[in-house]
């Protein structure tokens, strides 16, 4: 909101807000350049320092956008625009050229790319530049405006701020300030963009980071007449402001669609992931710092020879080892021998699981337990019990009830730690936002969910309710770890489903919503990062510095199931978003594994007690960082071995009596066999986006002739082809035919 000094009523402002002031007194002047954006009118005009993009609705404001400031004379003038540009300007001055690009963007909603290149006259350090965008009242005046920022940037994650101008009733507003485009301008300046783009009311956008003076020679100098991206921002508006959190939220989702699909994606790479799997088999099974004997029964270690068996860990690897053999047609053994062990978990006393065993050493708390690790657990017992697992249903159903009571006590707002011997509360707040652990909700929905499914007994099904509808409120405070998040979303999904009450689906994009402005949507070029990919990935927690392999697949399980049931009524942009996140972990999963990275970009010493890393194991590192710190800091991850099966059994297809697989980084919605050697293939991804589908040749067969067709009969022409693989760049979503010799 617009601030106030509480002893007199005059605004309070920066002299950066005072001087855009200064467009309104020029508006009788023609300005440099202008044109048409749908209903909004866009202007070029300059001040006595800066030169404005301003973007107006007649009557009901608008926005300014800052494309260069200047301490300095300068001219302004424009160019003959090139293909795809409405405008093109050329700032001159002593302290070099500034070249401004201006492109309207084709879509249902009204959106502009305004890229800013600046070539230094000399060797120059930036110094501090303001932040960029304002909203502005009729007279150009953005103190007198009134609104409210509802999502900005967090630490490292999508440069994004969005918010909504009440007075004037311009609407809503997503500024996405590109990152990628940036990578040059934060390696010649030693900076990372962490929390640049957000701002206070009415001084928004995105704050340039500078380098850090003090230095000799001085570090952070850009090379004299040398061009550099110094913003890439893209504006997305929608008219008239939202009703309530879900519309909003959903409001977001198609804004950042449309956002998204502006940029220039990075290719996604083929995985073997079938041979990664095959891999963490044998290091789970051969390898002694995998797993260790309690109670003559096998555990998995957390971390590489380290760390106490929980609970977690263990159904997580079981869960995945299960999905293998169903892929595989029969069960790998070891699924039985990590199950054995599962009812030493189990407190009698309690009627609950335990997060540690009986024997766990006097160094840890056994009473002590993080809100979601009781249901995690459960979620996957459910899992295998919806696969007919007695022994998982048995424990599931004789735990359920005390998660039940866990989630009475706290009236569905858990903290982030507490004792479950009586509820006393550990730690209550998280320190990045002053609540609990805010999406436990959605994941406790799930597994109450799948009770209902498992005993059709309506009590469960009213306890999702209930969970689900004391999370509403949060707005983009949902999330607390991504990977709950994501299975709160799928939750609210399933519950629409089974409801019919399309608040709950239209619920299910606050998650969502929450969720992506805590991915990173940028491929970062800092430091070690430019040896991996962080396109798309998300940061674990709410504050953390890192993306990590175990949110990024659970999160990848989760939308599966979310997309499945889903159906025509999702919003376009939330099945875009999805899909796409999911396309992009399954080539981004790889470099958490240290034998994808060059040694020089992994950490060798790691968090006390989380054991060491050794790059001969198929396990992966826990954190990669988007601002290129050393990877695997916190240790290397044998409770993320499930990785490779989650994404192996979901993106390789088996076809009965073919000498190949088919491999599709979109999900696929359907395979029919048509023909003795044809198959009719439906991918559900974004109707804008394409997919990545491979032919790939199974062992000791091959491959004979293949024939990709679209639905209109066209052959697709392969992009690439060897003996062992024909690969198609497809469209994501709709029907392919196959035929094979």
């Amino acid at each position: 909101m617009g601030a106030k000094n509480p002893e007199a009523d005059v605004p309070i402002a920066s002299p950066h807000v005072l001087a855009v002031r200064e467009l309104g007194r020029a508006a009788a002047a023609k300005p440099i350049a202008e044109f048409d954006l749908g209903e909004l009118q866009v202007e070029v005009r300059t001040t006595h320092d800066s030169v404005f993009v301003v973007v107006v609705r007649e009557g009901r404001g608008g926005v300014a956008l800052r494309a260069a400031h200047l301490s300095c004379a300068f001219e302004c003038k424009a160019l003959a625009p090139q293909a795809g540009e409405d405008a093109r300007l050329s700032v001159t001055s002593a302290l070099g050229r500034h070249l401004i690009t201006l492109e309207a963007g084709a879509n249902a909603l009204e959106n502009l790319r305004v890229t800013v290149r600046f070539t230094p006259a000399m060797p120059m350090l930036i110094p501090f530049l303001p932040r960029d965008l304002y909203p502005i009242d009729n007279k150009g005046d953005p103190l007198g405006t009134v609104g409210s920022v509802e999502a900005k940037q967090r630490k490292l994650n999508v440069g994004i701020v969005y918010f909504r101008v009440d007075e004037p009733r311009f609407g809503d507003v997503l500024y996405f300030q590109n990152l990628t485009s940036m990578n040059d301008y934060y390696g010649a300046t030693g900076t990372t963009p962490e929390s640049i783009v957000g701002g206070s009311w009415p001084e928004l956008g995105h704050l340039i980071p500078i380098a850090q003076g003090g230095q000799t020679p001085p570090a952070g100098v850009l090379e004299g007449g040398t061009e550099i991206i110094l913003s890439d921002a893209i504006l997305v508006f929608r008219h008239h402001a939202p009703p309530d959190e879900r519309e909003t939220a959903r409001r977001f989702l198609q804004m950042l669609g449309v956002a998204y699909q502006r940029l220039d994606l990075p290719c996604v790479d083929y995985r073997d992931w079938v041979d990664r799997a095959e891999r963490t088999l044998r290091d789970l099974d051969q390898a002694p710092e995998a797993t260790i004997e309690h109670y003559g029964h096998r555990y998995i270690h957390p971390y590489t020879n380290a760390e106490y068996p929980d609970i977690m860990v263990q159904m997580s690897v079981v869960a995945a080892i299960h999905d293998w053999g169903k892929w595989c047609g029969t069960p790998h053994p070891l699924e039985a021998q990590f199950k054995a062990g599962l009812e030493k978990f189990y407190d009698p006393e309690l009627q609950s699981l335990r997060r540690y065993l009986p024997n766990v050493g006097d160094d840890k708390d056994a009473d002590a337990v993080d809100s979601w690790y009781l249901y995690h657990p459960m979620l996957n017992l459910g899992l295998l019990a919806l696969d007919g697992d007695e022994q998982a249903r048995t424990l599931l159903l004789k735990s359920i009830d005390f998660g039940i009571k866990a989630a009475h006590h706290f009236n569905y707002e858990w903290p982030v730690q507490y004792k479950v011997t009586d509820f006393s509360i550990i730690t209550e707040l998280a320190g990045a936002d002053c609540r609990g652990q805010t999406d436990v909700a959605g994941i406790y929905a799930w597994v109450m969910l799948q009770a209902f499914e498992l005993t059709d007994e309506k009590r469960f099904l009213d306890e999702a309710r209930c969970a689900i509808d004391a999370a509403m409120g949060l707005r983009f405070g949902v999330n607390y770890q991504a990977n709950l998040t994501a299975w709160g979303a799928a939750a609210c999904m399933r519950l629409w489903r089974i409801t019919n009450r399309p608040v709950y689906l239209e619920q299910s994009y606050v998650y969502l919503a929450s969720f992506f402005q805590n991915c990173v949507i940028w491929e970062s070029k800092v430091g070690h990062a430019a040896q991996y990919k962080t396109f798309l990935g998300v940061t674990c927690l709410q504050d953390a510095p890192y993306m990590a392999i175990y949110e990024c697949f659970d999160s990848f399980a989760a939308f599966e199931c979310y997309l499945a049931d889903s159906g025509p009524d999702l919003e376009p942009a939330a099945r875009l978003l999805v899909a796409e996140y999911c396309r992009y972990a399954l080539d981004r999963g790889w470099y958490f594994y240290p034998d994808a990275l060059p040694p020089e970009a992994v950490a060798t010493e790691q968090r006390e007690s989380n054991g060491h890393i050794d790059p001969k194991l198929s396990f992966p590192l826990e954190d990669l960082y988007p601002d290129g710190r050393l990877a695997g800091q916190v240790g290397q991850e044998v409770y993320g071995a499930g990785a490779a099966f989650i994404f192996a059994t979901r993106s390789f297809h088996p076809i009965e009596g073919a000498p190949f697989r088919i491999y599709c980084d979109q999900f696929v919605q359907s395979m029919e066999r048509t023909g003795d050697r044809a198959l009719t293939i439906t991918l559900a991804g974004g109707e804008s986006s394409t997919a990545g589908l491979s032919i790939v040749r199974l062992e000791r067969r091959k491959l004979g002739a293949v024939e990709l067709t679209a639905p209109d009969g066209d052959v697709l022409r392969s992009s690439a082809s060897t003996a062992d693989r024909i690969a198609y760049e497809v469209p994501a979503s709709g029907r392919l035919v196959l035929t094979w010799e």
